[in-house]
């Protein structure tokens, strides 16, 4: 038998968060729902159920062409780019925007081409606000540009969006999808520390999908 490539010693972090009908989706977004069709308990040789929910649900990965047309949808995004090193880096005093000023002052090595970002928004998993908050901390447009030119890959929040709600024409989306860098968003960072990881996100292979719910995992070595 092949030996796992996971050290069975290493610790695992989940990232994700849960789907159901009380997960937190973005205003205009289609509700999860979890329907079920057949019941072992009515008679039904087996449990099986309808799910609903949009490609940008919970935890996810934003491809080019979620914000870019004609450009390549998530079932055309290569693995390599959502496995492999990535820091977590602490901004849990940041709670507006970050810029130039704050990804600086983390100090990054040079290598370092995944980036996840845990801010104050982590906590709003553990208590969830009755209604879809107006702020949160996110990437500006300075920031966006700031991620392109320091060689970063991929790039991940732990909230819906990695920009600001309301923002006219979507610059940060724009600045990173077109210059190739990868989004990860809806990110629960809360229990995890600062610090170098491997990360293992994998989004569903949705054909054409301008999005894909993601399980994501950090390995602690």
């Amino acid at each position: 038998m092949e030996e796992s490539a996971v050290d069975v010693r290493a610790k695992l972090h989940d990232i994700s968060l849960p789907l159901g009908r009380d997960t937190l989706v973005w205003p205009g977004d289609p509700p999860i729902d979890v329907t079920p069709k057949l019941r072992i308990a009515n008679g039904d040789p087996a449990n099986v159920s309808e799910l609903h929910l949009g490609t940008h649900s919970g935890t996810h990965v934003d491809p080019p062409v979620h914000f870019v047309e004609g450009a390549a949808a998530i079932d055309r995004l290569s693995l390599d780019r959502v496995i492999g090193p990535a820091l977590v880096a602490d901004l849990r005093e940041t709670n507006g925007p970050i810029g130039p000023v704050e990804l600086e002052a983390l100090g990054l090595d040079s290598d370092v081409t995944r980036l996840l970002l845990r801010t104050s928004n982590s906590s709003l998993w553990r208590s969830l606000p009755v209604e879809f908050p107006d702020t949160y901390a996110c990437l500006s447009p300075e920031g966006a540009k700031w991620i392109v030119q320091n060689g970063i890959e991929l790039v991940g929040i732990d909230f819906l969006s990695i920009e600001a709600r309301g923002a006219s024409g979507h610059p940060v989306h724009h600045i990173l999808l077109e210059n190739g860098v990868v989004i990860v968003e809806g990110l629960d960072l809360g229990d995890v520390e600062p610090g170098t990881y491997t990360l293992v996100c994998m989004p569903l292979k949705v054909v054409d999908g301008d999005g894909g719910p993601a399980r994501a995992v950090l390995i602690e070595a």
